[in-house]
C-alpha cells in the first residue's frame, strides 16, 4: 500500500502510522518486522515532512530519536515518506506512493495494553484477518461467559437470601406456635388449681 492508503487504513483500525519513540520500541519494531520480511522489504512508519520543512510524527509525538540508514534522510524533500526497513531496521525516505507494509500504533487503552499492528498489503494477508476474527470472537465468548456466571451468582445469592427468609418466617411461626401453647397449658394448670381449691373448700 501507499503511504497515503496506509495512513487510512490505520485510522480505521483506530490508530495512526507508528512513532517510535526510544531504542526500546525500536527494537520491539525491528524484531517483529522481521517476522515479514519474506512479504514485504519494508513498513511505513509515521514520520513525515511538514509545508515547512520540519519532521514530524503523525501522532504529533516528539521527535527525538531517529534511526536513518547511512546517507538518510536524502535532501529536503517535502513529499516524501519513510520506511522501515525489514532487512536492517534503519528508516529509509522512499517516494510516498511506493508499496509498503505498514505498521499502526493504537493509543494506550490501559496501561497494561499497547498494542503494535504490523499489517503488510491487506490483499494478500487474508490470514491475518482470520486471526484478528478468531481473536475477536475469543474475546466476546469470554465477556459471555462472564456476564453468564455474574448472573447465576447473583441468582444463587437472591434464591438462597430467600430461603434465609423462609427459614427465619418459619422459625417465628414455630414461636409462636409454642407462645400458644405454652399459654394453653398455664391456662389449663390454673383451671386445674381453680377446680383443686374448690374441691378442698
Amino acid at each position: 500500500m501507499s503511504w497515503a492508503q496506509s495512513v487510512t487504513q490505520c485510522i480505521q483500525s483506530g490508530g495512526m502510522l507508528a512513532s517510535v519513540e526510544d531504542l526500546y520500541e525500536s527494537n520491539f519494531l525491528i524484531e517483529h518486522a522481521d517476522l515479514y520480511a519474506s512479504k514485504t522489504s519494508g513498513f511505513w512508519i509515521g514520520i513525515y515532512r511538514n509545508v515547512n520543512g520540519q519532521l514530524l510524527w503523525q501522532d504529533n509525538s516528539a521527535l527525538d530519536f531517529v534511526n536513518w540508514a547511512e546517507g538518510q534522510p536524502l535532501g529536503d524533500e517535502l513529499a516524501f515518506c519513510v520506511e522501515l526497513s525489514t532487512a536492517t531496521g534503519y528508516w529509509s525516505v522512499l517516494p510516498c506512493s511506493s508499496q509498503k507494509g505498514f505498521i499502526c500504533k493504537k493509543p494506550k487503552i490501559h496501561s497494561f495494553l499497547f498494542t503494535f499492528y504490523l499489517f503488510t498489503d491487506a490483499k494478500n494477508n487474508k490470514a491475518s484477518v482470520h486471526l484478528n476474527m478468531w481473536i475477536l470472537l475469543t474475546l466476546v465468548l469470554i465477556i459471555l461467559l462472564g456476564v453468564g456466571f455474574m448472573i447465576y451468582f447473583l441468582f444463587k445469592i437472591k434464591t438462597g437470601s430467600g430461603a434465609g427468609r423462609e427459614v427465619r418466617q418459619s422459625s417465628r411461626q414455630l414461636e409462636y406456635a409454642r407462645a400458644l401453647s405454652a399459654e394453653d397449658n398455664g391456662s389449663d394448670a390454673t383451671s386445674n388449681k381453680e377446680k383443686n381449691e374448690h374441691s378442698v373448700v
